[in-house]
């Protein structure tokens, strides 16, 4: 069986490819790409749980409490008790991490152009529909 004709390995590689293309732009910004995720989510709604990020991310806790960390240390984020339940935080932006907002959205546009150069809005839309199809179907098969 030849691999290239493994959606699983496909996916895979397009996933490794995508993830250091991105590292690579990142860089300079002092994000990586999961870092670059919350930060995404912040800046479409600041004030956003930690359980919030491990519902939308689909992440551990663990892993989602390290890059807070690192995200605050570097300056990005910060935490804040939640006034309505003093056992969790919210993470807000910092004004560094609105600023940051500024220098990277136009390199994700770029990325995003990249990524789907050459495809029609419609084959846009149908590959995150069949990704999210392949999703489904392995979540579907875990509950069985």
């Amino acid at each position: 069986m030849n691999l290239d004709d493994n959606v699983g390995v496909l996916i895979r590689n397009a996933d490794l490819t995508i993830t250091s293309y991105v590292r690579k732009h990142l860089e300079p910004y002092n994000l990586a790409p999961e870092q670059n995720l919350i930060m995404r989510m912040l800046w479409n709604e600041d004030g956003i749980s930690s359980t919030e990020l491990v519902s939308h991310l689909n992440k551990d806790k663990a892993n989602i409490a390290r890059m807070i960390a690192s995200l605050e240390g570097k300056g990005f984020i910060k935490k804040v008790d939640d006034p309505s339940d003093k056992r969790t935080f919210k993470v807000h932006l910092t004004e560094e991490g609105k600023r940051l907002a500024h220098l990277v959205e136009p390199v994700q546009q770029k990325m995003r152009d990249t990524l789907t150069k050459g495809m029609t809005e419609e084959e846009v839309n149908e590959l995150q529909k069949l990704i999210t199809k392949i999703i489904n179907n392995i979540k579907g098969d875990y509950h069985s």
